[in-house]
């Protein structure tokens, strides 16, 4: 597979090495559901945030992660995702907001959706299979990414998690019971302190 950034700044290749694990959290978790604060500060913190969400990413096996999964209110996710055609994008977005198309551009596809905060779940979710989200990058400079298929529904899914929203909320209710039921049932086989200790 072919690994895509958002620019050919050699900046971003620190970002993806390094860091610590730390644990996903659940979304029976406040911080899961209430919005966050925009990032102002694009400092060495920031960045061992970031490189501790890819890792904390990768360990998970992840395509995305919000800084809410990790237990801090910020508008900032990181990505690992491919789309259709198998290419790898790998980035971080500050203070994102997504843009969606409307009218006849909108083209809603339903597959299986996932959250590393709710494992074991899925369920279907129709979302517009093309999206562009803007914020800014790690450094403070705007960015603008679009995605179409896997990788617009990740983008969706994440900036949902900057909004105090999970893939949950926007399910039937009685999806919403069959996802819950799923996650019961595999919730045991996933340690507190995941993915610090792996799964079981």
């Amino acid at each position: 597979m072919r690994e895509h950034t958002p620019t050919d700044d050699p900046r971003w290749a620190e970002l993806f090495t390094g860091g610590t694990l730390r644990r996903v959290t659940r979304w029976s978790e406040p911080v899961l559901h209430a919005s966050t604060q925009p990032v102002t500060d694009f400092d060495d913190d920031l960045h061992e945030l970031i490189r501790d969400m890819f890792v904390t990413n990768a360990a998970a096996d992840g395509v995305g992660l919000a800084a809410t999964q990790v237990g801090l209110s910020l508008s900032l996710f990181i990505y690992n995702c491919p789309d259709d055609d198998g290419v790898v994008h790998k980035g971080a977005i500050c203070n994102p907001q997504v843009t969606l198309p409307t009218g006849r551009d909108r083209n809603l596809v339903s597959v299986d959706e996932g959250c590393l905060s709710w494992p074991g779940g899925f369920q279907p979710l129709a979302r517009p299979d093309l999206a562009t989200c803007t914020g800014q990058d790690p450094w403070g400079t705007p960015l603008s990414v679009t995605g179409a298929g896997y990788f617009a529904r990740c983008l969706q899914h994440e900036t949902d998690h900057c909004n105090g929203i999970v893939f949950g909320d926007r399910l039937s209710k009685r999806s919403r019971r069959k996802l819950d039921e799923q996650h019961e049932n595999l919730d045991h086989l996933f340690p507190e302190d995941w993915p610090v200790h792996p799964k079981g």
